[in-house]
């Protein structure tokens, strides 16, 4: 039994929810997502998504809490947004934007130049004596991930001075390095 997959989505005020053909459309005032589904039956009624499946097989199972799970995100995308914040840890790393550009300097030979996604906004913060935060926010949760992983990716923090790029809040192990 599916824990996840019962739980109705509750449709806030301002967000719409359409089904048509294996289709689910979410308008709001951040956005429109759309997602096509299969092994699983979606209804929308009084003011709630429902997913159901008609079966036990093991297929329709696993589908059964991500289309749930995948409905939430969207419904709560187009109505609140999603945010990533990463920061840069390391002498000299540097992070500006001009409009959809990101200027990353990493410590390599030249800077990374990144072209973000028109859906997704970045905004880069400075404050003298702090670690530069890179701030990614739109309605699309998976879009931001993938672009918060794809700049954390050009220098993961390594576990002995900790020095790269990390999720905001996240914990790096750290190792003792060699002593004499």
């Amino acid at each position: 039994m599916s824990r996840i997959g019962n739980n109705p989505v509750a449709i806030p005020e301002g967000v719409t929810v359409d089904v048509k053909d294996n289709v689910v459309t979410v308008k709001g005032k951040l956005g429109e997502l759309t997602q096509s589904f299969d092994a699983v039956e979606i209804k929308v009624e009084e003011g709630n998504v429902l997913v159901t499946r008609s079966s036990d097989s093991k297929d329709q199972k696993a589908k059964h809490g991500l289309y749930r799970s995948l409905m939430n995100n969207m419904i709560e995308g187009v109505s609140k947004g999603w945010t990533k914040e990463l920061e840069l840890v390391g002498v000299g790393y540097r992070a500006s934007n001009q409009g959809q550009k990101l200027d990353l300097a990493l410590g390599f030979s030249h800077n990374i130049i990144l072209n973000i996604a028109p859906e997704v906004k970045v905004e880069t913060i400075s404050e003298k004596g702090k670690n530069p935060l890179v701030k990614l926010t739109s309605f699309d949760k998976q879009l931001v991930g993938q672009v918060a992983a794809k700049i954390r990716g050009f220098r993961k923090p390594e576990p002995y001075k900790g020095k790269g790029i990390k999720f905001v809040g996240e914990e790096i192990r750290r190792k003792a390095g060699k002593s004499a």
